[in-house]
């Protein structure tokens, strides 16, 4: 069994203690997770995150505040 190579952003600082979100991608599926909860793993499909991304960019949930 291969290992998750998990990515931290490099806003995050990278000390002990930040909370941020991590990412992972293997076999076809994106695996996100928040650093002060590593056992709890969000599996989606690259076009599913890619979706979020371009609406959060687009604006699409700025009215949900």
């Amino acid at each position: 069994m291969q290992s998750v190579q998990w990515q931290k952003s490099s806003f995050s600082g990278g000390t002990t203690g930040n909370e941020c979100l991590e990412v992972a991608a293997g076999a076809g599926r994106i695996q996100i997770r928040e650093s002060d909860e590593p056992g709890v793993v969000v599996t989606v499909p690259p076009e599913s995150l890619r979706a979020l991304i371009r609406g959060i960019k687009d604006g699409e949930f700025g009215r949900l505040g």
